[in-house]
């Protein structure tokens, strides 16, 4: 269970720090921001996937481990599947947040930006702490 927990940490903590290095990025300038202003178009479709993906993600990241087949296969095998399940959580809560840091930079549009911070907000629900994992690979 602890090799798990570091694995699921280590994704956690990757993930968080590449967003925030894409900030660091963008806001020193070395990388240019607005890139893709003027693309309205592309920048009103990227704006409604994103919305959606992001907004389902959200949801099924925080509810993934109560649907019953999960929660009954976290309990049966535990760590192989903490470490499955946990997985594909994180990516399904970080992977839009990453996405959404690019494109807010890319067309400098704030609604990316609020959905990546509403998504950093839910991290702390899905933290792969040691307790949790324990609670969550038990009945």
């Amino acid at each position: 269970m602890k090799q798990t927990q570091r694995i699921l940490m280590a994704v956690t903590v990757t993930l968080l720090v590449l967003a925030l290095l894409a900030v660091v990025l963008y806001e020193t300038d070395t990388l240019l921001p607005g890139a893709l202003a003027d693309d309205k178009q592309s920048e009103f479709i990227s704006t409604a996937i994103m919305e959606l993906v992001s907004l389902a993600g959200v949801f099924l990241a925080l509810r993934l481990f109560r649907f019953r087949k999960i929660h009954e296969e976290l309990v049966t095998r535990k760590a192989p599947a903490l470490q499955k399940w946990g997985l594909l959580r994180l990516a399904i809560l970080e992977v839009p947040m990453l996405c959404n840091t690019f494109l807010y930079y890319s067309y400098m549009n704030t609604t990316f930006g609020y959905m990546a911070i509403i998504q950093a907000l839910c991290l702390p629900f899905v933290w792969p702490t040691m307790g949790r994992c324990i609670d969550e690979t038990e009945a």
